[in-house]
């Protein structure tokens, strides 16, 4: 399984943080994001929401099972090109002095039948560094 966390302090407040992060078309700030936005038919920003996400060699649609703003929401991958088992996702935003202080975590796992462990290994680094872009993504455009 792959467990990723990701922190970063913001100097923008934590309600411009949250807005601009549950916003599914700033994930298109990945490198390898190729759109992004709420899914078709998808009820509005909030729990039972759906966002979808093609990427190079990857279609999600994530749905919001949590959705308390401007503190915290979170989500899980229900359907994936290729397959993977999502453990869930959250993204926490919390006061830090003038700005906000986010924590973003996330666990998955690619099944044997998709390659697995080999393929936990390529991926791992990969959403890393895309997750890790959308966050410096936020910071360049809410501490202009």
């Amino acid at each position: 399984m792959v467990e990723l966390n990701f922190e970063r302090r913001i100097a923008a407040a934590p309600e411009r943080v949250f807005a601009w992060l549950t916003d599914p078309a700033n994930l298109a700030a990945a490198p390898m994001t190729l759109r992004a936005g709420w899914a078709k038919n998808s009820p509005p920003p909030g729990v039972g929401a759906v966002r979808q996400v093609v990427a190079a060699g990857l279609w999600v649609r994530e749905e919001i099972t949590g959705y308390d703003p401007p503190h915290r929401y979170s989500y899980r991958i229900i359907r994936s090109v290729p397959a993977l088992g999502h453990h869930g996702g959250t993204v926490r935003v919390t006061p830090a002095g003038d700005g906000a202080h986010v924590d973003w975590s996330t666990a998955y796992n690619i099944p044997a039948w998709a390659g697995g462990g080999a393929m936990n290994a390529l991926t791992a680094p990969l959403l890393r560094w895309n997750l890790g872009s959308v966050l410096a993504a936020c910071a360049r455009e809410l501490e202009r």
